[in-house]
């Protein structure tokens, strides 16, 4: 039996990898099969690709080079780990996924989301998430939950991250039954029961 592939997306400062992790855990401790990435990442090459992806000093890389290497990042890693995953039965939960693709660099940098799509379904060799939970806060109250310098992307001005937050919005009014908006709670143990209720059908 086929393992499902359960993402998460968010603003920056959203929880979404506190609140994916501890999603992992949970389905660990009930005797599943499951491994959890980052994205990009997840593998030797996509670690250095991260590392040139959010490093400050790189300033002048352009978005379509943006685009690609997270493109890059996502084609090894699908290969390397993720397809062998599933198809060994192992439920495999992934911080960001294409959607922060189409988000950031289409929706945010206004580069042509048809292409991006068409791009993400190569690299990504048929793999689709079951499930994508969408963590939604407030960009401004996010950018506050920040406690360290932010990275390459982070910086960016108010106005592109709204703009991400706004195409992830549009994402989800568009594929409702796979893509689940989750609004952020002051208490993390809210929001985590609020993931488990909508996992429960997908994995149990």
């Amino acid at each position: 039996m086929r393992g499902r592939f359960i993402t998460f997306e968010g603003s920056e400062g959203s929880g979404k990898s506190t609140q994916s992790r501890a999603l992992y855990n949970y389905l660990k401790s009930r005797g599943n099969k499951v491994i959890y990435l980052r994205e990009p990442g997840g593998t030797k090459v996509s670690e250095k690709i991260r590392k040139m992806l959010l490093d400050g000093s790189n300033h002048r890389m352009t978005a379509s080079c943006e685009m690609l290497l997270y493109m890059a990042s996502r084609a090894q890693v699908v290969e390397e780990v993720i397809k062998p995953a599933l198809v060994s039965g192992s439920h495999v939960i992934c911080d960001r996924f294409l959607d922060s693709t189409v988000a950031y660099q289409g929706f945010g940098l206004g580069m042509n989301i048809a292409l991006i799509r068409y791009l993400g379904d190569f690299v990504s060799a048929g793999v689709k998430p079951d499930l994508t939970i969408f963590l939604d806060l407030p960009v401004e109250k996010g950018l506050r939950h920040r406690r360290r310098s932010y990275d390459r992307i982070e910086s960016r001005p108010l106005a592109y991250h709204r703009r991400v937050r706004n195409g992830y919005l549009t994402m989800a009014r568009r594929e409702p039954r796979r893509f689940k908006v989750v609004r952020v709670a002051e208490d993390k143990s809210v929001t985590q029961n609020r993931i488990r209720e909508l996992v429960i059908g997908y994995v149990f």
